[in-house]
């Protein structure tokens, strides 16, 4: 969310860099309705004045028997009282229709973050690996001898509908492999401290990190009210949500490894064979919560940590400095990590790390106290994939697939994997 404060002081700054994102200005309409409330606010204040003058005057009046004036100045006090409430119940609802415009509002983007439209205008900032050459045309995953029998989406779709995946044998483990050994590289090389939280949360959770409430269509809602998380930001965020901190718990780094949930809203035709796009999956991901003056080098930390990953893994991959008609609503700069799939001849989204100063600090009211005393002020934060472990599942099948169907998998692996380092093109784990 945004603060009042600075649109008022400078709504052509505020316009201009929303029409970065390609929106139109909302700054007046902003305005009006802060001007809406704070009218009503100060009448309420006034009329309170005046019910308390009376109030004074009425026991005056009675003393010294003035009846007309005392029945004049009881009907005033009634009057002022009536009036005070209704002032504030419309004051009351000015504010909620300016927080209701504020939540829909999304971040605005860093003065560095390149403008464009989208993705065509996204700038590359590194690439590291080299694709590997096939003497044979490659497969994508799904078309892997190695995983006919481990990756079965008809029993799936028998089950829960398309755009799921029930894995198996020893595509099932190379899987929790992937998660464990990222897992493992965050907690025990990059500090990141292991988190489990719920996968269900209430919505104003989903309004702290802004999934709601503009992206509802995105995500899924029970019955009861709750919702399922679309990513383990959302949990890990709203840790701090309605907390003031002391600046010396900052900065605070988590890890989880969480089953997410998206409706894809808006992706149909888009990625509909293989495990590419699911309305479930498995992601590792990271949250910090920093002061204002660390978020940036920060953001820079995190997506070093997701890069380590892929580069562990021996997975080509480029990183996109995303512009800022690409961006989602609640980033203020994105980083996009794409890995190179061979049967897709192509690099694909495997990670976005992403800082969102105080957007969403605002949203959870998170604060923290400085240290020698000040005023407190709002925390930032970030959130980065390190990494969707279906994708990284994915690239790893591809790019090691050898030619008679088998997979060749990365050595990090082998210790997760009892030491065997190759699935067979019958789907088996093998020290061969």
């Amino acid at each position: 969310m945004h603060d009042i404060r600075a649109i008022r002081d400078n709504p052509d700054a505020f316009d201009a860099a929303l029409a970065r994102r390609g929106l139109s200005g909302v700054s007046s309409r902003i305005l009006a309705l802060d001007d809406a409330r704070r009218a009503k606010i100060h009448a309420a204040e006034t009329a309170k004045a005046e019910q308390n003058r009376a109030s004074k005057e009425v026991g005056a009046a009675k003393g010294r028997g003035d009846e007309a004036e005392f029945e004049r100045l009881r009907a005033l006090v009634a009057e002022k009282k009536a009036e005070i409430a209704r002032l504030n119940e419309e004051a009351q609802a000015e504010d909620a229709a300016l927080r209701d415009l504020l939540l829909t509002i999304p971040n605005l983007p860093a003065d560095d973050v390149p403008a464009g439209a989208d993705e065509d205008d996204n700038v590359e900032v590194k690439r590291h690996g080299t694709p590997r050459q096939f003497n044979y045309a490659p497969k994508e995953h799904y078309e892997l001898p190695a995983v006919q029998r481990g990756m079965d989406f008809e029993v799936a779709a028998k089950l829960s509908g398309s755009r799921f995946v029930v894995l198996s044998g020893g595509v099932a483990r190379v899987h929790r492999a992937l998660a464990q050994f990222m897992l493992d590289t965050h907690v025990d090389e990059h500090g990141l401290t292991e988190t489990m939280t719920p996968v269900l949360v209430r919505e104003e959770a989903m309004i702290g990190t802004g999934q709601l409430p503009k992206f509802g269509e995105d995500s899924y809602q029970t019955t009861t009210g709750w919702w399922l998380i679309p990513t383990a930001e959302v949990t890990l965020t709203n840790l701090v949500a309605d907390c003031m901190v002391e600046e010396s718990y900052l900065p605070r780094r988590y890890v989880a490894d969480t089953q997410c949930f998206r409706s894809e809203a808006g992706s149909a035709g888009r990625d509909t064979s293989g495990m590419l796009r699911q309305h479930q999956f498995e992601k590792v991901e990271m949250v910090s919560v920093t002061r204002p003056d660390e978020s940036d080098a920060e953001q820079k930390r995190m997506l070093g940590c997701a890069e380590a990953i892929l580069e562990k893994l021996g997975l080509p991959y480029r990183t996109m400095l995303l512009c800022a008609g690409d961006m989602g609503a609640g980033a203020r700069r994105t980083y996009d990590i794409e890995v190179w799939l061979p049967g897709q001849d192509r690099y694909r989204e495997i990670s976005s790390v992403s800082t969102c100063g105080d957007y969403q600090a605002r949203r959870m009211n998170a604060r923290f106290r400085p240290e020698g005393g000040g005023k407190p002020e709002f925390l930032h934060t970030l959130n980065g994939s390190g990494l969707a472990v279906g994708r990284t599942l994915i690239a790893v099948l591809e790019n090691g697939q050898e030619e008679d169907g088998s997979v060749t998998l990365p050595e990090v692996l082998h210790p997760y994997l009892g030491g065997r380092g190759r699935l067979t093109a019958e789907g088996e784990l093998s020290r061969d």
